[in-house]
């Protein structure tokens, strides 16, 4: 009998273990059953209808450009007014009115030049010779004789109110020139004016007037010659 039981147990156990094999739990056959949704369908909203809807149109402001910068407009100045003519040789402030040529009286030589009206040159000239510098009383002096047309005056000495260094184009370097002042008279008019000293017997006027003499005196009108009475 034992021998029979130590058969038995065996198969038993192997019969009740394939039995738990086959036979599935409750809670695992719900584990497996997988519900399955099915897809809802969309239900599709009714079309709107736009046509009573206005159609509004977004107003777009255009950029504005920015505007130019407007200046006043710099009205020209007139142009000072002509000197009055009084008659045909004074204006109305009492100036001289000067031709490009006039007669030009020396008081130390007594004697009549014609001079050049030159509104370009800053300094009259006189035509002198024998320039000779010398000092006296610790000053420069100059000695010279005008000279020009056959016409040689006495001797001058007069003292130097300056030097200027003068570059010619004709030669090389420059030239030390003395300036003097010395007594003129133009038609009524007497003044005390500066005169470089050179050598202008080649030219055809002795005597330069420049804009230091006539600049506040005299008006200058280069139509017109010897305006202005030659001295008697």
């Amino acid at each position: 009998m034992k021998q029979q039981w130590k058969f038995l147990i065996p198969l038993m156990l192997s019969g009740g273990l394939m039995a738990c094999s086959t036979t599935p739990n409750e809670g695992d056959a719900k584990d497996q059953a997988v519900q399955v949704e099915e897809p809802k369908q969309e239900v599709s909203q009714p079309e709107r209808d736009l046509s009573k809807y206005e159609t509004v149109t977004p107003k777009v402001e255009p950029i504005a450009e920015p505007k130019p910068e407007v200046r006043p407009e710099q009205q020209p100045k007139p142009d000072p007014k002509p000197p009055v003519v009084v008659d045909a040789k004074k204006t109305a402030d009492g100036r001289l009115i000067l031709g490009e040529q006039e007669w030009v009286y020396v008081t130390g030589l007594k004697e009549n030049f014609r001079a050049r009206i030159d509104t370009g040159a800053t300094t009259s000239s006189v035509s002198a010779v024998d320039v000779v510098p010398f000092e006296r009383d610790g000053k420069d002096w100059v000695k010279f004789k005008i000279a020009h047309d056959d016409v040689m005056s006495k001797e001058f000495a007069l003292p130097v109110e300056r030097w200027v260094d003068i570059r010619q184009s004709s030669a090389e370097g420059t030239q030390r020139r003395a300036v003097v002042m010395a007594w003129i008279q133009i038609g009524d008019l007497k003044e005390y004016t500066e005169f470089t000293l050179t050598d202008r017997s080649h030219l055809t006027f002795p005597v330069l007037l420049g804009r230091s003499f006539f600049k506040d005196v005299a008006l200058v009108d280069v139509s017109r010659k010897y305006i202005q009475p030659k001295h008697k």
